[in-house]
């Protein structure tokens, strides 16, 4: 798994690890408040030392029963705990957290590294993992790391506030007999149409994403036929036959990449990893786009069969920042190769000052973490124009392309 990064470089004096080198101005990060959990002094002083230097708000105490108590009183960014402590262990404390929705990043420290912990601490959702005698630039590399994961949860959860989300429509006789025979209909008539993905500064396509359609009245768009299927216990069943019809334009000789919707129980399928299934067959031209309708904490097994999908070649995408789930666990645990910006966020960002400041925000902490970000629903010449000057290249929207079920004739 790659958001545990163990460090264990020794230091031959840990009490004169005050070494100090300036950031360069890539570096530069606002300070935060880091709680500090560790029932050694020698190593409290340290942490604290180092933290302050890098102008963060340091709090600290001993052991993880007390820090859960600090943490309901006031707001952190970020905490840095030891594992093993006499009085509540972080393992224990990070699954507190969790069970009272306590959503931050956690750095666990150990000065005996196993797997077992390493393992445990990856399912409670730490984002590093550091081996004593600390080692100063791991640890400041994975402070910054940690910030500004946390940075997006915050800015995906303003996001998420200012959005108004569009009423749908739903089948007018809500019986599951009923919704059963409308979702076998739209199964039945499912067809897919593509939108191109343009890069502006390329003048070019990267490729197209593939979206459902059905003839079905109130369950032609995705939201209601996804909704309706959720219902049902069914969605095993449409996203096979969404997959199966999405790759048929890219098996007639289209080198292009394919942007998949997923749901975030397909991430866990394990149909997807089979080498018959049609998007298997092409992984490495596909991106699986998660729309977080499930918190992802919530699936088993999850960080295994992210770890394979990633192997056989497929890239991850989380899909619609603004309009979904803002969670930072899920974030962290995905790490997405690309983020795309909803287009309620996007729409009129020429005249909507509180977007610049969110989407610029998004588009710098992206950059450092070497994530690309495509903003969807761009409509307007003003629009591209303000969300190039953003930091945003990629473009998806009405503005280059209708979604159209020729792929060739969707390349305008």
């Amino acid at each position: 798994m790659t958001d545990l990064q163990m460090h264990s470089t020794p230091v031959s004096d840990p009490l004169a690890w005050d070494g100090w080198e300036s950031r360069s101005e890539g570096d530069v990060q606002a300070p935060a408040r880091i709680l500090v959990v560790d029932d050694e002094p020698m190593i409290r002083r340290i942490l604290e030392r180092i933290l302050s230097r890098e102008g963060h708000q340091v709090v600290i105490e001993q052991d993880g029963r007390h820090a859960l108590a600090e943490l309901e009183r006031q707001d952190f960014d970020l905490v840095i705990s030891d594992i093993s402590m006499p009085d509540g262990d972080g393992l224990s404390m990070m699954d507190a957290m969790r069970r009272r929705k306590i959503d931050l990043p956690v750095i666990l420290v150990t000065g005996v590294p196993t797997t077992e912990s390493a393992i445990e601490a990856v399912r409670l959702g730490a984002v590093g993992y550091l081996g004593k005698p600390l080692n100063r630039l791991g640890l400041l590399r994975e402070v910054r790391r940690a910030l500004r994961l946390h940075a997006i949860a915050r800015l995906r959860k303003q996001a998420l506030e200012m959005m108004m989300r569009d009423k749908r429509t739903w089948p007018t006789d809500p019986t599951r007999a009923t919704l059963n025979r409308r979702l076998n209909r739209a199964i039945d008539g499912l067809y897919m149409v593509y939108q191109p993905i343009v890069s502006w500064s390329d003048q070019a396509v990267v490729g197209y994403e593939a979206l459902v359609r059905s003839p079905e009245p109130g369950l032609s768009e995705p939201g209601p036929l996804f909704e309706t299927a959720e219902l049902l216990g069914r969605v095993d069943q449409l996203e096979r036959e969404i997959h199966l019809r999405s790759v048929e334009p890219f098996e007639q000789g289209n080198e292009s990449t394919l942007f998949v919707n997923l749901h975030a129980q397909d991430l866990v399928d394990e149909a997807l990893c089979e080498q018959d299934n049609p998007l298997a067959k092409m992984a490495d031209r596909v991106v699986l786009e998660v729309t977080e309708r499930a918190q992802l904490e919530e699936l088993r097994n999850t960080e295994a069969h992210i770890a394979r999908l990633r192997e056989m070649g497929f890239r991850i995408a989380i899909d619609d920042i603004g309009a979904g789930y803002a969670g930072l666990s899920s974030f962290a645990l995905l790490e997405p190769d690309l983020v795309k910006l909803d287009k309620s966020l996007v729409r009129d960002v020429d005249q909507a000052p509180v977007k610049h400041k969110l989407i610029h925000s998004l588009a710098t902490l992206c950059t450092d973490l070497n994530i690309q970000v495509v903003a969807e629903g761009v409509e307007t010449p003003q629009e591209r124009d303000t969300l190039l000057d953003l930091g945003c290249d990629l473009f998806q929207g009405y503005l280059f392309s209708r979604p159209k079920r020729d792929l060739n004739s969707a390349e305008t």
